[in-house]
């Protein structure tokens, strides 16, 4: 069993900044890689930014140079520092991870998601 627990996310100007934290705890023997989709109303999930062990990142274009992805794996916790935020970037944002252990390998887990919304 996998535990994500996110916080961080809110209302902010456009412009504005907000952090996003996920922690991850339960039974696996590791999370090689972990990220953050988003799902706008009307829209379907889309990838914004991924980051694994070693500290490979991986951003969904419309947010590059704005958004930076991090990583605490000794506490297997993911960051993501939304800058020069804009209404667009209003979504549910969910915590995505790929743990692993002995019985299944690895597999994906979700988060429950964490509203953002972005207006003046």
């Amino acid at each position: 069993q996998v535990q994500l627990v996110e916080s961080g996310g809110g209302l902010v100007q456009p412009g504005g900044s907000l952090r996003l934290s996920c922690a991850a705890s339960g039974n696996f023997v590791s999370i090689n890689l972990m990220g953050w989709y988003r799902q706008a109303p009307g829209k379907g999930r889309e990838l914004v930014a991924t980051i694994t062990r070693s500290g490979i990142t991986n951003y969904f274009d419309s947010v590059k140079g704005r958004f930076t992805i991090s990583r605490d794996s000794a506490k297997n916790t993911v960051y993501l520092q939304m800058s020069s935020l804009k209404p667009n970037d209003t979504a549910v944002y969910y915590c995505y991870s790929r743990p692993s252990d002995y019985v299944r390998g690895e597999y994906t887990y979700w988060g429950q998601g964490t509203q953002v919304t972005v207006s003046s």
